[in-house]
């Protein structure tokens, strides 16, 4: 590989910095293009044209960016001087707002996941409530450990990104749920020696494409035109929770943001709702104005 400290960059990445597997192979990605790019001994300013030509998205850009713009500053800090670092600049990028899943969609896709086998089907519906339920990654859910789980004060024991643990509070309702699956359900889905709270078809601990390829099936069989994935369960969970009384700073503990400023999306998106009510039901709408005239 052309690009210097390509070795020590990955290390540090995975065991300083702590970054998960997924992360570090989206690094990898990213300059990987960049390498390519590189060996093509093009002007630097050329290398949105590159990106535009492999139809990478402005926010794809903007990404592969930040992950070139950490690279470069690792190697500053290493002694290497890198001009880059002042001439990539990531593009403007209008941020999405987040979908939330709607009750309403939860409790189709609750009654859709029910199989012929009531354990499965048990299963299935734990898998959506914990989703739904603590708004957590799909990667902290199929982490899940039975030594996680405090049944007595109530809470999971989850860990996010950069290796950060933090305790998730457990409804009432969800609390008794939990209980009755690892006590009834998962004994019965058991095919091997794991500790996971969560255990797939084969009897082992669930993948993340697994969770993808459930919710695919049960998005399918509510009639959904297309699949619902695990991020709008934690963006329903959020929206849920801004919308009645929560504030910010809970929810972002409840998410794991490093950032108050991540979290403020949800304002945005609840402010989004509630203009769209105003518009929709508020008396004043259907008036006739002067500019009507």
């Amino acid at each position: 590989m052309a690009l210097k400290l390509w070795v020590e960059f990955f290390e540090d990445l995975q065991h300083v910095r702590g970054r998960s597997h997924n992360t570090v192979m989206a690094y990898r990605r990213d300059l990987e293009l960049y390498a390519e790019f590189h060996a093509t001994r093009q002007e630097i300013g050329r290398f949105f044209e590159y990106m535009k030509a492999r139809q990478l998205s402005t926010r794809s850009q903007a990404r592969v960016i930040s992950s070139l713009r950490t690279y470069f500053r690792f190697l500053e800090l290493q002694g290497n001087k890198s001009p880059e670092l002042r001439e990539l600049r990531p593009p403007r990028v209008t941020p999405n707002l987040p979908k939330p899943l709607s009750l309403t969609e939860f409790h189709q896709l609750f009654e859709a996941c029910r199989v012929d086998d009531p354990m499965r089907s048990a299963r299935n519906q734990i898998t959506l409530l914990l989703l739904f339920g603590l708004g957590c990654r799909v990667s902290e859910m199929v982490s899940l450990s039975l030594l996680d789980f405090n049944p007595t004060d109530a809470w999971l024991k989850v860990v996010g990104k950069g290796g950060k643990e933090r305790l998730l509070p457990l409804s009432e309702h969800l609390l008794g749920e939990l209980k009755t699956y690892i006590k009834e359900i998962r004994p019965h889905l058991l095919k091997g020696d794991t500790n996971a709270i969560l255990i797939n078809d084969r009897g082992h601990r669930p993948s993340r494409v697994d969770v993808w390829r459930w919710l695919a099936a049960w998005s399918q069989r509510a009639g959904f035109t297309e699949p619902i994935g695990p991020h709008r369960f934690r963006h329903g969970c959020a929206t849920a929770l801004l919308e009645n009384g929560a504030d910010l700073r809970t929810i972002q503990i409840l998410l794991g943001h490093s950032s108050l400023q991540t979290t403020q999306i949800y304002a945005s998106v609840t402010s989004h709702k509630l203009k769209e009510e105003v518009e929709r039901n508020h008396p004043l709408s259907g008036i006739r104005t002067l500019s009507d005239s």
